[in-house]
């Protein structure tokens, strides 16, 4: 247990001298207000003056002060004595009457009591009040209470004001079969106690930003109708080493007091990164992760307290935090496949108004890749769409639009293209969708457009798959690659110049080329070794060599030698089909956007 250090005797010293301070300064200046007869201080003359006048009702002469009222007696003055045989005559005179008493003076003991004992006593008992009271709050927190630092700042969403169910997740159906068992578990204990299991401590999960991650928790929050603790792992990470763990502690210490409960922590890798040794690191993250591994142990899972954490990059968690005992299940949550867009599509379509019998599958099918966050957007952008056109719901074709806005940007209308540019950027996009068109390997042409999109694209070729496509053999990954040098080729066949509007299509062919030789184990030479090793798979992948400068210079050369190979091959495709390459470009040209049933209709024609 960690030791609460009391107040010391010095810090108490300097207490009771304020508190004297505080007493003297109320007897000399606040008690004498409410002791109930003022006395004003005069000058002997006026008392004179006043006699003369009659004006003095009563009078009290005593060896040191005389003291008399007016004739209404509403004030009591007071003034010093002075050497005056005649004074009581000529007070009898102007009908003074002689009082034995006229402030009535309270028991000295009384006094006494009521200006310093009470004082000092309510002072002590309020200084033992707000000293337990800061004691107790600094051992519940670990010594942790200065700036706050044993407050972990969790937001706490009970079940009524959450909402949220399975019903509301779509996509994810082996991520909710999994989490349903935890669901279960807090529902119903006894049945799985009786055969000795366990409640997993903690569940990881997995996958690209956007699929859901942390509406799934949410959901698992509701269907088991208990409390939720959300918080994020950069609010454990401060400036001062010990804030951090002692924020785990107190979040932990909530979660106990409420459990049955969810406790969930978000994007967990800023706080669970891997722990190298070395010097110079950041020891509040660390401590924070020392202590976030010490309470995963340390509490009683019969209670019903889940850990659920979310990360999209699981390769750089600590191993101690990944291990059984502490994050048992590890969930991904992967991209959704085309039956799950459709779900999700059809989940968030629900909360717009929209025109009836939309078939979501064709949406879903150009949506290729998105996420559930995406497919969101979607559907807004869709409703955003309608409302401009002054429309009171959204239809398929706003859908579609959508799409496309997600995917390329916006419509540039204030973009102004000059003939030449444009005719160059039809025949370029026309030199894509050709080549696949004649590629046995290429997915069908579902749109071609030279409008300017607001991602910077003068113009782009759709190509939408039947279906889902998880493997891709060798020879589709040449068409594809030979699709990205159609534009190019189809510029130097009918201008006899590049341009830079292939930057993009030269990205991609380099990219896919250079994955055949170094990951893929797609070429003779080099065969199944990986000389490349992608990390943060669901950030994009960031990609390191792992070979030597001469493997690398020989890889480099492969990797020319497909491009090339490819876009020779884009050339002679071209060059077999030049009528149908310049009679698609016109027509392109003069209507600014084909769809793909207008396209294969000219090329089957």
């Amino acid at each position: 247990m960690k030791e609460v250090k009391e107040p010391s005797r010095k810090s108490w010293i300097y207490y009771y001298a304020i508190v004297m301070v505080i007493i003297i300064l109320l007897n000399a200046f606040v008690f004498p207000l409410f002791s109930g007869v003022r006395v004003h201080d005069t000058d002997y003359g006026t008392f004179m003056t006043m006699i003369e006048k009659g004006d003095i009702g009563r009078v009290e002469i005593q060896s040191n002060q005389i003291l008399f009222t007016d004739k209404a007696e509403k004030s009591v003055y007071r003034t010093g004595p002075v050497s005056d045989p005649t004074l009581a005559q000529r007070l009898h005179d102007a009908g003074a009457v002689f009082a034995g008493e006229i402030v009535t003076q309270s028991s000295p003991i009384l006094s006494f009591i009521m200006s310093w004992i009470f004082p000092i006593a309510l002072f002590a008992l309020l200084g033992q009040f707000f000293s337990k009271k800061l004691s107790r709050m600094m051992k519940d927190s670990g010594g942790s209470m200065a700036f706050g630092m044993g407050n972990s700042g969790a937001k706490v969403y009970v079940p009524s004001s959450s909402g949220i169910s399975f019903d509301d997740v779509a996509g994810e159906d082996e991520a909710k079969e999994l989490l349903s068992e935890i669901v279960d578990f807090l529902h119903d204990p006894k049945k799985y106690r009786e055969i000795g299991a366990k409640l997993p401590k903690g569940a990881l999960l997995v996958g690209p930003p956007g699929t859901g991650k942390t509406l799934l928790a949410k959901a698992v929050a509701g269907e088991a109708e208990v409390p939720f603790f959300s918080i994020s792992g950069s609010e454990f990470v401060e400036m001062f080493v010990g804030r951090g763990a002692a924020k785990v502690r107190d979040l932990f210490k909530q979660a106990n007091e409420k459990a049955p409960c969810i406790v969930f922590i978000d994007e967990i890798d800023t706080i669970g990164k891997k722990r190298d040794g070395s010097m110079g690191g950041n020891d509040e993250r660390e401590q924070t992760l020392n202590q976030l591994l010490t309470e995963m142990d340390g509490f009683d899972g019969s209670k019903g307290v889940v850990v659920l954490a979310a990360t999209n990059r699981p390769d750089s968690l600590d191993p101690a935090l990944l291990r059984p005992g502490r994050f048992d299940r590890r969930i991904p949550v992967e991209l959704p496949d085309l039956k799950g867009r459709v779900d999700i599509l059809k989940v968030h379509a629900s909360k717009i108004k929209t025109e009836d019998n939309i078939d979501f599958e064709p949406i879903a099918r150009v949506a290729a890749g998105a996420s559930g966050a995406e497919l969101a957007n979607i559907v807004n952008e869709a409703a955003l769409r309608a409302v401009r056109d002054g429309r009171q719901k959204a239809t398929a074709t706003d859908l579609m639009e959508s799409v496309e806005v997600v995917i390329a940007g916006y419509q540039k209308k204030s973009r102004v293209l000059s003939d030449e540019e444009k005719k160059t950027v039809a025949y370029h996009e026309i030199g894509h969708a050709l080549v696949a068109a004649m590629q046995t390997h290429s997915a069908p042409v579902q749109k071609i457009t030279i409008i300017p999109r607001t991602s910077g694209a003068l113009g782009y070729t759709l190509q939408v798959d039947e279906g889902d496509k998880f493997l891709m053999d060798k020879n589709e990954l040449l068409d594809k690659i030979a699709t990205f040098a159609g534009g190019r080729a189809a510029e130097e066949l009918v201008f006899g110049v590049a341009t830079t509007g292939a930057s993009n299509d030269i990205e991609q062919a380099t990219k896919l080329a250079r994955a055949m030789v170094s990951r893929f184990g797609m070429t003779e030479e080099f065969g199944m070794v990986a000389l490349e090793t992608v990390s943060n798979q669901y950030l994009g992948g960031d990609a390191s060599l792992a070979c030597s400068p001469e493997t690398q210079t020989a890889m480099d050369k492969k990797v020319m030698e497909i491009i090339a190979a490819q876009h020779q091959k884009a050339i002679d495709i071209l060059r077999a089909n030049m009528d149908k390459l310049h009679e698609l470009s016109s027509f392109l040209y003069e209507k600014e956007t084909i769809t793909g049933e207008e396209f294969m209709e000219i090329l089957n024609n």
